[in-house]
This record gives structure tokens, sequence and C-alpha cells, in this order.
């Protein structure tokens, strides 16, 4: 019997891969994309649940709103940039610190270690309850600096528009830090201490060690932890929910805090799913620009 040639022989197992990964596929599909072409969906939308005769395609009327009607579009774009940028960098500088200091041997090193990332593990909320008490004005932190002089009796750091800023931004320092010291920490761990013996017998200082040695190290580290970092502190409602509502004047309301008011009190999914396909582009542009301009993953 003659062979059969080769381009008409049966290919066994041809679908095989593509049945293992339908599973994934489908769920990918349900959780990720469908949500996704909703939120366009509804974008597109007249959708209020207090005004159901007035729903009906909108076009891009919501987002010409936005763009052209909305001042509190543009003041809560402002204020999540400012408190992005904010928050990362300092985050950032104290998180690398202390994880250069924790990364050292000395006696309580363990303990040291817990008390660095324990903040890590305390929920949004719970973290607001704790400073909300510290910025008590009658029981907290300012009775005390009013008693050193250092403040006014009954001074409220979250109501007043010249401290509410960076009394918010403390809150969240405390929790964030620690973020960037566990990460940056378990980088440093892989860092071969023989580079800064040689370095040291070639008269290399602590600090040419440093940005010629671990810096480079955690190159990739830091880029992906501050763009982590840049998207959390962007979708940041939590804290600054319960810690000031947004307040006082929208002085504190982020993007996405503020998409969470329009669609939980004016209930005008419509539009708040406008803002919120804004800032899904928003956040996308951020980060492809980010990641190709920082050459993630690239070999240095």
């Amino acid at each position: 019997m003659a062979a059969v040639p080769a381009t008409r022989r049966p290919r066994r197992g041809t679908l095989t891969p593509y049945l293992l990964i339908a599973p994934s596929l489908v769920a990918m599909l349900g959780f990720l994309v469908y949500p996704m072409a909703s939120v366009i969906y509804y974008s597109l939308q007249r959708y209020n649940v207090t005004k159901p005769w007035d729903n009906g395609f909108a076009g891009l009327d919501n987002f010409r709103r936005l763009l052209f009607e909305d001042p509190i579009f543009w003041q809560s774009l402002g204020f999540t940039a400012r408190w992005v940028v904010v928050e990362v960098a300092l985050q950032f500088v104290l998180g690398l610190a202390l994880a250069l200091i924790v990364n050292e041997s000395f006696v309580g090193r363990a303990l040291s270690r817990a008390l660095v990332f324990s903040p890590w593990a305390v929920s949004g909320v719970l973290t607001t309850a704790i400073w909300v008490l510290l910025y008590n004005p009658l029981t907290g932190v300012s009775r005390y600096l009013a008693d050193m002089g250092l403040m006014e009796y009954g001074a409220a750091p979250l109501a007043n528009p010249d401290t509410v800023f960076w009394s918010a931004v403390v809150a969240e320092l405390w929790r964030g830090v620690p973020f960037f010291a566990i990460l940056l920490l378990a980088d440093l761990q892989s860092v071969s201490k023989e580079l800064y013996e040689a370095a040291a017998v070639d008269g290399a200082s602590r600090m040419r060690r440093f940005f010629h040695i671990t810096l480079p190290h955690l190159r990739d580290a830091i880029i992906l932890s501050t763009l982590l970092r840049s998207v959390w502190e962007f979708n940041n409602v939590d804290l600054l929910y319960t810690l000031t509502g947004g307040g006082p004047a929208h002085q504190t309301t982020t993007l996405p805090l503020y998409v969470a008011g329009l669609a939980a009190q004016s209930h005008d999914f419509g539009y708040a799913t406008a803002l919120t396909t804004v800032a899904f582009l928003i956040l996308t542009f951020f980060s492809i620009v980010y990641l190709r301009l920082s050459k993630f993953g690239a070999k240095s």
C-alpha cells in the first residue's frame, strides 16, 4: 500500500491546545471583555434610573458634557494628577529608604521588618479610622501641638482647605510606604554581596555603590512598583471617601471618587460610565508611555 503523503496525513491533537485554553478564554471574555464593552456602551447612553423617560442613545453628548460643561471633572482630574505624583514620589523615596535600612544586619531586624510592613496589612477604612482619631481637634495630635504653641486650639486639619491635602497625604503615606519597602527589599535580597565587596575593594564609596550597583539592580522593580502604585493611587476611593468625603468644596475629590458620587447619589450612570471610560483611556495611555519610556524589561 502506498504511503499517504505527509500533507494528507490527519494531524492528531490539533484542537487539544484550543480546548485546554477555552475555559480561560471564556472566563476572560466574561470577567474582562464584557464589563469593558458594557461600560463603553453605557457611556454612549443617557441612563439615569431616576429619569427613565429621558433614557436613550446619547452619542458623544456625555463626553461633550465632561469636556466643556463640567468644571468638577477638570478639578477632580487635576487633583488626581497632583495626588498621584506627590503620593508615589514620597512613598517611593521613603519606601526605598526603609528597604535599605531593614536590609542591613542589626539586632532586632526581624521585629523592625514586621513593624515596617504592618501598616500594609491594615484595610483602607481602618486606616482612615485611625487617622480620623489622630486628626480629631479635641483628642488628637492637634490638641498636643496646640499645647506646644504650634497650632491653634480646635484646629481641624481635615476641614481646613490649607491643610486638608497634606493631612490626607500623610495618612496615605502611612499605608503606602510599606508596599515599596516590601517589593524593593525582596529585590535587594537577590543582589550578590560579592559585588559590593569587590566595589569596596576597588575603593568605591557607599554612595557610588548605591548608584552603580543597587539602583541598576532595582531598575525593573522600581518601574513596576511605581506603575502599579500610580494606578492604585489614581483609583483611590476608600481612604479619601472616609477621611474627607472629597471635601471641602471638592478639593480632595479624585476622578474615581467623583464617579462613585455620581453613581451613588445622582444615579446618573450614563455620565458616570463616560467618566470611567475617560479614566480608563488616561490610565492605558499613561501605562503604555511609561513602560515605553522606561524600557521596562530591557537589558541595561
